[in-house]
């Protein structure tokens, strides 16, 4: 699979210019010192990438400031620094002009450019588009944002809108498509940083992709990665326990989530889940142009009044749970569409609905969803079979959160004709530690043997995460835990104690190919290790 890698350099642009194509709200945000027509060679936030005639752009990050680089950039040619407003702007226009970039002369002037802004992530955002000549102005961008369910509904959304025939690109966790072209975009990522999502949205105006499905995370919106994108539609899936490392508290991370369809605006449509009473309910009071809701049933589990008209709701009905997959239809007031998928689970139902009422917001025919929900035989990671040979059925799933991890598991146990559910998991390192106890109980509760061991435990003590989430485990349960640092020891415990008629389920890591250590990233595939487990039982 080809990487994303950069963009070559783009003909030499005016400052002005740049700040000309923005909106005058955003454009004004902008306090210059300096000459506004200046030319810049490139942007971006990273010092270390700075060429001569490059525009330099100065954020606070997580655990660095980027303001300590200015320095770094203009010694390697910085013609123009974006910088947020601090104590360390007094003085810098001054000093701007006194720097010999490289010590030489270059082709690019050395005169210098401040720009004064309030959130340098939000100013970077804007710029990038500006720079790539907005190209999610060129197609019909979807944005799917929740905390679990985003990659399979916009795979599923993929595949619809291929059928119907149009060319799709897509941005999701698992990887990058434009047409029938898979990117690499990277580890652990799953909304690129503004400058890698602007030059993959580049690509597909070049590639003539006439819609992009775009995965968008809490961290995306609150860091400002998808600023400056026109979005046609914007969907929910839900909002349940995560990230409250970033965002503090879940209302927090709602008003995050919310961004997205402030982004919609009003010519856009929303699609919000009626199930989820605390993203719906807050969601639905957001001016947008047109909305829709879904619900996996007719009475939904939402008992406060619909706030989407009636005519725009679709429900799941007459749902049926078979050794193939699910059955069941889509009804809306007006229509009633038979859905057959090869996808399991109840929160698939939701998925498929997801993806629906989205391609219905396009305007696709139904004949096409149902076949676009047909081709979806199953995500990468995501309740993916492992086979070699076994006795048993392995599976790998991408569960990482509270909600996801129940799912997982309540969906195996139906599933379970006979023997016992064996689920291995971990809880990441510097990462929302509240939801720890909460995926030990319910892991504990719902599966026949619960092993606790090692997921990107970064700079974190695996002690300590294990001493979290023995917390939830109730003395009723204890029995069913063991701990296994290291994962494949782990799977293989598990493989080697499964029998006839047992599932063993990998759950936290799903299609990733590494685990972080420190501040290092190693190697690993739970697919690969996991069959690699099986193998060595025999």
């Amino acid at each position: 699979m080809p990487s994303l890698g950069r963009s070559s350099l783009l003909p030499a642009q005016s400052f002005a210019a740049l700040l000309d194509a923005m909106p005058a709200a955003i454009r004004e945000k902008f306090s210059l010192v300096g000459d506004p027509l200046i030319n810049i060679a490139g942007i971006t936030d990273d010092s270390r990438a700075v060429q001569p005639g490059f525009c330099f752009v100065a954020h606070r990050g997580v655990e660095t400031d980027g303001h300590a680089y200015i320095p770094h950039a203009l010694a390697h040619g910085a013609s123009v620094i974006v910088c947020e407003t601090g104590a360390h702007i007094i003085g810098l226009s001054d000093r701007l002009q006194q720097v010999d970039p490289l010590g030489s002369q270059t082709s690019y002037s050395t005169r210098r450019t401040l720009a004064v802004v309030p959130d340098g992530r939000e100013a970077f955002a804007w710029l990038c588009s500006a720079w790539h000549d907005f190209p999610s102005h060129s197609f019909k961008v979807v944005g799917i944002t929740g905390t679990d369910g985003k990659t399979t509904t916009g795979t599923l959304l993929f595949n619809i809108l291929k059928t119907a025939g149009f060319k799709v690109g897509l941005i999701s966790t698992v990887n990058a498509v434009i047409g029938d072209i898979p990117f690499d975009t990277g580890l652990h990522t799953t909304t690129p940083d503004a400058d890698d999502l602007q030059v993959l949205l580049g690509r597909m105006r070049d590639a003539s992709v006439t819609h992009c499905i775009l995965e968008v995370t809490s961290h995306g919106l609150a860091q400002h990665r998808v600023d400056g994108i026109r979005f046609a539609v914007g969907v929910i899936t839900n909002i349940t326990q995560d990230h409250i490392d970033l965002h503090g508290t879940r209302e927090a991370y709602r008003l995050e989530k919310a961004r997205l369809f402030e982004l919609v605006g009003p010519k856009g449509t929303a699609v919000l889940n009626e199930d989820d009473p605390f993203s719906y309910d807050y969601l639905s009071r957001i001016s947008v142009g047109r909305q829709l809701a879904y619900s996996n049933s007719a009475t939904t589990a939402n008992s406060k009044t619909h706030l989407v008209p009636t005519g725009n709701r679709l429900s799941a009905q007459n749902v049926v749970h078979t050794p193939f997959g699910l059955e069941f239809n889509i009804v809306s007031d007006t229509s009633t569409l038979p859905i057959q998928s090869a996808l399991v689970g109840d929160f698939n139902i939701s998925n498929i609905l997801a993806a629906t009422a989205a391609a219905r917001a396009l305007d696709v025919i139904d004949s096409a969803i149902a076949a676009g929900v047909r081709m979806t035989t199953g995500v990468h990671g995501r309740m993916e079979r492992v086979d070699a040979g076994q006795s048993f059925l392995a599976m790998v799933d991408f569960a990482h959160t509270p909600n996801a991890l129940e799912n997982c598991l309540t969906t195996l146990n139906r599933q379970k004709q006979s023997g016992r559910l064996i689920v291995v998991f971990g809880c990441a390192g510097e990462r929302d530690r509240q939801k720890r106890p909460l995926m030990a109980d319910i892991a504990s509760r719902l599966a026949d043997v619960a092993i606790f061991t090692a997921e990107d435990p970064r700079r974190e003590r695996l002690e300590s995460i294990f001493d979290e989430m023995m917390t939830g485990v109730s003395t009723a349960t204890r029995s069913k835990v063991r701990i296994i640092p290291d994962r494949f020891e782990a799977l293989l415990f598990a493989c080697t104690i499964a029998q006839l008629g047992d599932i063993v389920v990998a759950c936290g890591k799903g299609h990733e190919q590494s685990m972080c250590f420190g501040t290092n990233e190693r190697p690993w595939d739970d697919r690969i290790q996991l069959k690699q487990a099986i193998v060595s039982t025999r």
